[in-house]
């Protein structure tokens, strides 16, 4: 019994990869459907496979007559109607972790950033100005940093700043 999945969004091949190499899934790539392409197809399929992009709605759902799981690669389901879903015996699930770490890394670049004054240097070579006295920047060494909030986030920050 083979099982077909559809991935609606773009992912990365990485994550492709991991279902495509089962043998008994069948993986179909079909990206930037419209509401009315997604419900036209999703019948032929037992599994669909977002992030962001498409919203898996009630029209959806009912259409998808032989759906058992919608994942969502990402942190939230808010673009899946998830009580519609439980009510059909849909399972819902996501990737709550999947970007913890480039969460993590962008906003300790973005401190970085801001400390070092680099993106208001930036904007100043962009209109052909420099006052390098104007861009020093502050150094972060023997500094503090308050993280407000230890989730999975903020616990990844914590650990590359120390």
């Amino acid at each position: 019994m083979s099982i077909k999945v559809l991935i609606s969004d773009k992912l990365s091949q990485e994550g492709v990869d991991v279902l495509a190499n089962e043998k008994d899934i069948q993986v179909d790539i079909k990206t930037g459907l419209t509401h009315d392409e997604l419900i036209e197809i999703i019948p032929e399929y037992d599994a669909i496979l977002v992030r962001s992009g498409t919203k898996v709605k009630k029209e959806i759902i009912d259409a998808g007559t032989k759906l058992k799981i919608i994942g969502r690669a990402g942190v939230g389901v808010d673009n899946v109607d998830v009580k519609h879903a439980s009510s059909k015996g849909i399972f819902v699930v996501n990737a709550p972790e999947g970007n913890t770490i480039s969460t993590a890394e962008q906003s300790l670049a973005l401190m970085l950033a801001l400390a070092r004054k680099t993106p208001f240097a930036h904007a100043s070579m962009q209109e052909e100005k420099w006052d390098n006295k104007s861009f020093q920047g502050a150094e972060l060494y023997d500094k503090t940093l308050g993280i407000i909030g230890l989730g999975r986030i903020g616990k990844e920050v914590a650990h590359r700043a120390k």
